[in-house]
Formats: structure tokens, sequence, C-alpha cells
């Protein structure tokens, strides 16, 4: 059982007791460096280690420090650099708790795997399992759950899956489980409230000043770090006093130049989906489905137009032009409620 040190999987592990289950509980030792937010400080692996006491199981601490900085810090750095907008938690997801976790689970001789996640594993007609929406509309995590496969969902639990948060917390209340009012982990646990991105990333690459642009080429301003500028930005562009809005619309690091423009310039009809994994059989061109974007955005009917021979999707708004995805963000794509896979926009 992965346990993070918050209510949601101190919940599922006293679900998977309640069940029967021989339950273990692990927490993650990733990052090794300031955190005070996120789901990786001491005081987490302490709850982690408490809750376990308390519902008299084994605890156990794995350090997987270096594959995090491989897989999730290193490639943060390197999308920032490239004026990308990566998403690390995605990426965390998809590297240490369902993989290097996983095969330290299987060498060790471990049936099972379980985290504390807001989602569901369901089985199809064809019996391949998909992941599928949580039952708390407000706390589903599917999206960032798009890239598991059937063959790891045989073995994947997801005990809080069907429950709601308030469900969760006053199981947790019941018990009298140190982490019943815990508040929820927010942002990346390895950018500090206090330092933020700017601290983070200054630390580890040069940021350079750019331009500012709007969509005839001319000049508009100065931003003094284009690293750290994203596609859809509107604060810190200096652009506050403008009759409209304006947004950044394009990030060209290795010009220095960032592309301003209305909210209308922001809007695309079709979006380019690379790095895809699809939990079963991929989709065919030219069927609907629903497509998310963000971890709590709206999923939205996308048709697939066409697949290329270097792996990647193109998808066109079914509804029309749609707020633009960031070049690294990952797209979840749906059938209803269950997830069919997906990928990371280009």
């Amino acid at each position: 059982m992965a346990m993070s040190g918050g209510v949601d999987s101190s919940v599922a592990a006293a679900l998977l007791l309640e069940g029967g289950h021989d339950v273990t509980g692990v927490t993650m030792k990733l990052w090794g460096g300031a955190s005070d937010q996120g789901c990786c400080s001491v005081a987490d692996v302490d709850d982690a280690r408490r809750v376990a006491q308390e519902l008299d199981i084994q605890h156990l601490v794995f350090n997987f420090g270096d594959d995090f900085t491989t897989h999730v810090v290193d490639p943060y750095v390197a999308a920032h650099a490239a004026g990308a907008t990566p998403n690390p938690c995605i990426e965390c997801n998809r590297h240490l708790k369902f993989d290097r976790l996983v095969r330290r689970a299987d060498s060790l001789g471990f049936d099972a795997i379980a985290t504390g996640h807001h989602a569901r594993v369901v089985t199809g007609p064809d019996g391949t399992h998909r992941i599928a929406r949580g039952a708390d509309a407000a706390k589903d995590q599917s999206y960032v759950l798009h890239m598991l496969g059937a063959d790891l969902l045989d073995r994947v639990l997801l005990p809080v899956g069907t429950m709601t948060k308030d469900a969760v917390r006053a199981h947790a209340t019941r018990l009298g489980l140190r982490t019943a009012a815990k508040p929820d982990s927010q942002d990346v646990c390895f950018i500090t409230a206090t330092g933020g991105r700017r601290t983070f990333l200054g630390e580890r690459i040069a940021l350079h000043p750019g331009r500012l642009v709007d969509t005839s080429g001319v000049d508009v301003g100065r931003v003094d770090a284009v690293e750290l500028v994203t596609i859809g930005q509107r604060k810190g562009l200096g652009l506050a006093g403008d009759a409209a809005p304006r947004y950044a619309v394009a990030v060209d690091a290795r010009a220095g130049v960032v592309t301003v423009g209305s909210a209308a310039d922001l809007l695309a009809i079709d979006v380019v989906v690379g790095d895809l994994a699809w939990s079963g059989k991929a989709p065919p061109a030219g069927v609907e489905l629903l497509a998310q974007t963000s971890a709590h955005g709206v999923a939205r009917p996308m048709v697939l137009t066409s697949a290329t021979d270097d792996g990647t999707v193109t998808g066109r708004w079914s509804e029309g032009p749609q707020r633009r995805v960031a070049p690294g963000q990952s797209v979840a794509f749906y059938d209803g409620d269950v997830v069919l896979g997906g990928g990371i926009a280009r």
C-alpha cells in the first residue's frame, strides 16, 4: 500500500485490512531538497509511519530519489528551458508509483499494489481492465492515471475510488487516524511556496530575458525570464494596463520570444498528441471520444482525425476551437467515464 501520509492512502490501507488483505505500508522517499508543500516532506513520511502504527501494519520506506530526479525533476527543468509546460505529477505516477514501486513490489513477492487515488479500475466487456473516474467528481484523479495499461491494472487496487472525499474523512475520523483532518496536498512537491518556480529553475538553468511581440511580430514589451512563461499566462507579462487582456499564445525559448494575443488568439481547433499510451487497442481515426487537458478540466468531445507514422494523433474539437493546449501538457482520452489512454501535447 503506497502511503503518502495523506488521508486517502491512510483510509485505503484501512479498507484493505477490513477486506482481509495482508497489508504492508510503503512510503517512497523521492525528493531530498527543500519541500514545504505537496507530498514529499519529512512530516508526510512521519504521518505515514504513524498511521501504519495505528493500523498495526508494517511500514517500509523506499528511497527512490535518484529515479525521481531522472524521470521527474530533470525533465521538468528541461521542459521549461525549451518553452514547454511539464506535468511532473503525471510523470511521477508514470515512472515512480506505477513503475519503480511496482518493480520493487514484484522483487519482494507482493501480489498487488494499492494507492489512495480517487479513481476506479473497471472491467470492460472484452475483459480489459481500464481506469475510470472516481465516485467523487470534484476529487477525480483518473486524468493523472491515464497512462496505466491493462496488464498493470490486473493487480492495482484503488480502495477509495468508490467513495466521496467526505466519506473518506468520516471513515478516518471513526478510526481515529491522525490524518483525518489533514489538508490535501496541492502543488508540485519540489517547488517551495517561499521560493517558487523562479528560485527552483534559477538554481538549475540560466533564465534569459526575452521579447514580447504581438501576433504580427511587433514588439510590445519584455519579460525577464522566457523560461518562466507558459502558454495561456496573463499575469506577470507587464501588460496589465492594456485595454483588453492579452495572453501568452506561443513561447520560443530558443529565440527568446513570447508571442501575446487576445483570448481569441489562444484558441485552436486541433491538438497534436504524442507519447501515446493506450490501456487497450488504440481507437481508429474518425472515432469521437472525450478529451481532458488538465487535472480538473472538463472533458470535451473530440474526433481523432489522423494518426501518423511517428506515433502521434491529431484530434479536432467537435464543439469548435478550444483554449490551446500547451506543449508538454497531458491529454487524456475517455469513453464516457472510462479512460482509453492519452499522451502529451506537441
